[in-house]
């Protein structure tokens, strides 16, 4: 089974962060994130042509609460307070 298919596998169980899919993948280093994110970029695609939708619950400042877009990134820190404590996005699929 391939990395995608493991994703594809945990994300329609429950709701994930990248860290948690990277810890759960064994995928540790610098670009363990960023491998992840890639991913779900193309799990996205294909969630859509199976018929599938990739919900995102958007990251939030955890200092003073903001909500960013939902998107499939980190933001790395609010535009609002300039804070880098920031919750990560929540990533699940659902089957239509």
């Amino acid at each position: 089974m391939t990395r995608r298919e493991k994703i594809i596998e945990l994300l329609l169980e429950r709701d994930y962060s990248v860290s948690e899919l990277a810890r759960i993948l064994g995928l540790r280093g610098k670009g363990s994130k960023k491998a992840i994110i890639e991913d779900l970029k193309v799990i996205a695609k294909i969630a859509k042509r199976e018929g599938m939708v990739l919900l995102i619950k958007p990251a939030q400042c955890r200092k003073c609460g903001f909500t960013f877009k939902p998107e499939i990134n980190i933001p790395s820190r609010c535009p609002r307070c300039k804070s880098e404590w920031i919750e990560e996005p929540r990533f699940k699929l659902e089957r239509r």
